[in-house]
């Protein structure tokens, strides 16, 4: 069972930047592939980005390239998503989720997640 914990949701003006970060406990977080997720009002949930386990492998969804960046920090169990260049179109509650089967890649599919945080709520003001 992991536990995932999210931070640094907000508002934020259209433009600036906002990292959250998402802190795992309860296995080894190196052996987990980790993404971010979002929903907005209305709308289904989507990817947003995803890590592999060692980090060497990024993928982004077409709306976030070259704005937003994933990372991780293996010693502290933490991953992080930093956004910049913030749009109103992003605002939703943003989920962080980890996949204990495939921490070779960084899945794209909800499927493949087993364990999600309760998603802290960030709003883009324009």
């Amino acid at each position: 069972q992991v536990q995932l914990v999210e931070s640094g949701g907000g508002l934020v003006q259209a433009g600036g930047p906002l990292r959250l970060s998402c802190l795992a406990s309860g296995r080894t977080f190196v052996n987990y592939a980790m993404g971010w997720f979002r929903q907005a009002p209305g709308k289904e949930r989507e990817v947003v980005a995803a890590i592999s386990g060692s980090g060497g492998s990024t993928y982004y969804a077409d709306s976030v390239k070259d704005r937003f960046t994933i990372a991780r920090d293996n010693a502290k169990s933490t991953v992080y998503l930093q956004m910049n260049s913030l749009k109103p179109e992003d605002t939703a509650v943003y989920y962080c989720a980890a996949d204990r089967l495939h921490r070779y890649t960084a899945p794209y599919r909800e499927a493949s997640y087993d364990y999600w945080g309760q998603g802290p709520q960030v709003t883009v003001s324009s």
